[in-house]
């Protein structure tokens, strides 16, 4: 049953003429149904198709389109806080979505928070604070960009050579596995001083900064919320530890922006990354709401500090998969494979 469910809904995705029959299925069903999305970063098809890491973008120019499509099927997109309000009053055929991004890099002042003004509609940023203050090392970030704008690259066991788009992503997938852990930091410090890459340099070409926070926090179409401290899976660490990453977040995002940040997304959100004892912890940190990825619809009487969303990437780029998403059925599809 699960392998026929799997199968059924990559062939329903792959085919855009099955985008209106998913959409009315769904909607033959009552009440309220949300539909919380979250991505990361933001790049135009033309750029994407180069990037090393292209799953870790959203392609905009799909973005552009699917906000459109959603105009035109009637679904309201809305804050965070909205969300949480219309899933209590649980009114029947309502029906929303949540746009939120995780972490947020310059690409989310640039390229993501623009295009939601085009579409005159909000947007969630969940802030990672240790990007703007500069303590996180954004490791990925600066893999990616050395591979992209280099055609050989010095490791330490030797160099590689990666001409082509194709054997830059592999080598950031290889790399990327052989570095991710507690010593990522020390393994990137390294590449840094190899290829003659300014550490610093690369942090803030990638990197938002308060200076664009605190613009942004003065547009009404965008809302800031809490993404932790050092983008720690939550579930490993202590409860005092557990309590730094999630209050000390939003205690910094007061502190700079003035702002009561009331809502948190984690940063692993599966079910073996964060569970009922942290989301005690992001209530008691004085959170309203508090997000995972575990795929699914927000309905009347959700609890609040356990929403799923469903992640979408560089790979979705379809309407079909979209209307997956917004249908439930992925959400049912993950539930039943063990994927939560």
């Amino acid at each position: 049953m699960k392998q026929l469910l799997s199968i059924a809904a990559r062939r329903m995705a792959s085919s855009e003429a099955l985008v209106r029959p998913i959409s009315m299925a769904a909607d033959m069903f009552m009440g309220t149904r949300g539909c919380l999305m979250t991505f990361h970063r933001g790049a135009s098809a033309q750029a994407w198709e180069k990037l090393p890491n292209r799953d870790f973008y959203l392609d905009t120019n799909f973005l552009d389109q699917f906000l459109s499509h959603l105009k035109e099927r009637g679904w309201d997109v809305v804050t965070m806080e909205e969300a949480i309000q219309r899933s209590k009053a649980g009114k029947p055929n309502d029906r929303f979505v949540n746009f939120s991004v995780d972490d947020c890099y310059r690409d989310t002042y640039e390229e993501i928070v623009p295009l939601f003004r085009r579409h005159n509609v909000p947007v969630t940023l969940f802030v990672t604070t240790g990007i703007p203050d500069g303590t996180l090392p954004l490791w990925a970030a600066g893999l990616e960009d050395t591979l992209l704008n280099n055609d050989r690259v010095i490791l330490e066991d030797g160099a590689i050579d990666v001409p082509t788009s194709e054997a830059k992503r592999a080598a950031f997938h290889r790399i990327a596995d052989r570095w991710d852990g507690p010593r990522a930091s020390a393994s990137y410090k390294k590449f840094c001083e190899l290829n003659g890459v300014d550490i610093d340099a690369m942090h803030w070409k990638h990197a938002i900064t308060w200076e664009m926070l605190e613009e942004l926090r003065d547009d009404p179409l965008v809302e800031i919320g809490g993404h932790t401290v050092t983008h720690a899976r939550i579930s490993s660490l202590s409860p005092d530890g557990a309590r730094f990453e999630l209050k000390g977040s939003r205690d910094r995002l007061v502190e700079r922006l003035g702002i009561p940040a009331r809502h948190f997304a984690f940063p692993y959100g599966r079910s073996g990354d964060c569970g009922p004892r942290d989301f005690a912890i992001a209530r008691d940190a004085g959170y309203a709401s508090a997000a995972t990825t575990r795929k699914g619809l927000v309905r009347n009487g959700q609890d609040a500090y356990n929403l799923p969303r469903c992640t979408i990437n560089g790979a979705d780029r379809s309407l079909a998969t979209m209307e997956l998403h917004l249908s439930g059925l992925t959400g049912v599809a993950a539930r039943m494979t063990g994927r939560v």
